[in-house]
């Protein structure tokens, strides 16, 4: 049977099927899911408010609080990502007027971004389907075949630096003013980022026209990039990790990608609290339906699926040096894994 990264094996009850399992977690409350916006979006915009106060009078102390605020911006992309799903309410207009309200602080383009993360829903696991709302992953033959400057291109992407700095900051700063990947889809990824950068334009402008540019930037520009940051890092924990599942069209099948290709990042109380259990991230990929608040409940009542792809904070650290897919192996390895791999291989005589 197949091992989780803690090199646990899993158990049989993994093998049953989900679906009707989960359907009775997947009704929202309204009143949960209006609270849990409240207790989001109102400190964040309090601790936004102080420090932006503290830095206009000077005291630098004050940006402090940038680095929870950055915490609670993650939590409203997290509230944004459940309306994308419809699992905040049961109304999906209210669902979708939210996410949109959301993504102008988020700088997320909330129709766009829903579009390229249902596709990634659709196809994550599936060798064939690569490239859209994913970390851009390679197989060690794919690797192997480019020329040298694919290959010095793609182990620049895979750098930590670029993929955990310079890439967060391109992404939410840059990408999302534009529908990448969706320019020839009709209209509605124009109008999305658009609306989205017209939407936070207009407070933006006004906020520098109040304390000035100066101040302004102190106290958005760290928020955005560290929050952009934990995101990017979220989500390639969630997928990028050494016992992943990836298979072609022929033998992808959706129940196993999602349960075996998507981690249960097991974080402390707080932060798990701060991003929105979004760790539980096999389950979600189990049933997009679930709200974030009752994803908890889940595993409360089937222990089965507790040590299924778990990760530590300890653990995932060493997702950072994976980059290629071994498709001999069925996991993902590192450079010079793929590299110790080439050398054992034996040259055939001429």
């Amino acid at each position: 049977m197949k091992k989780n990264i803690a090199g646990e094996t899993a158990t049989e009850n993994e093998n049953r099927s989900w679906t009707a399992v989960l359907a009775q977690y997947r009704q929202p409350s309204p009143v949960r899911s209006t609270f849990e916006i409240a207790i989001t979006v109102l400190p964040f915009i309090a601790m936004w408010t102080l420090a932006a106060l503290a830095s206009v009078n000077g005291f630098w102390w004050g940006l402090l609080l940038t680095i929870p605020a950055a915490g609670f911006l993650v939590r409203m992309f997290i509230l944004q990502h459940d309306c994308g799903h419809g699992t905040l309410f049961a109304n999906r207009a209210l669902n979708d007027w939210t996410g949109r309200i959301i993504g102008v602080s988020t700088l997320t383009p909330y129709d766009y971004w829903r579009r390229t993360h249902a596709i990634h829903h659709a196809s994550a696991g599936n060798l064939d389907r690569r490239g859209i709302g994913d970390v851009s992953t390679l197989t060690v033959r794919e690797y192997q075949e480019l020329s040298w400057w694919g290959r010095a291109r793609y182990r620049l992407y895979r750098h930590p630096v670029v993929m955990f700095g310079v890439g967060p900051a391109w992404l939410f700063v840059c990408q999302y003013r534009l529908p990448f990947g969706l320019m020839r889809a009709g209209a509605q990824p124009w109008i999305s980022t658009i609306a989205t950068n017209l939407g936070a334009a207009l407070p933006v402008a006004l906020l520098i026209w109040l304390m000035g540019i100066g101040p302004f930037l102190m106290v958005q520009v760290p928020i955005t990039l560290m929050a952009a940051t934990a995101g990017v890092w979220l989500f390639y924990v969630q997928h990028q990790f050494a016992s992943t599942h990836w298979s072609e069209t022929e033998d992808w099948d959706f129940q196993a990608a999602a349960l075996h290709g998507s981690s249960h990042y097991d974080l402390p109380w707080l932060l798990r609290w701060l991003t929105g259990n979004i760790g539980i991230h096999h389950v979600h990929h189990l049933s997009a339906k679930v709200p974030f608040y009752r994803l908890p409940e889940v595993l409360r009542d089937h222990p089965a699926l507790r040590d299924i792809g778990r990760i530590t904070i300890l653990q995932s650290l060493s997702c950072v040096k994976l980059a290629l897919w071994d498709e001999s192996a069925k996991r993902l390895v590192s450079f010079r894994d793929a590299r110790r791999l080439a050398s054992a291989i034996p040259v055939a005589p001429r």
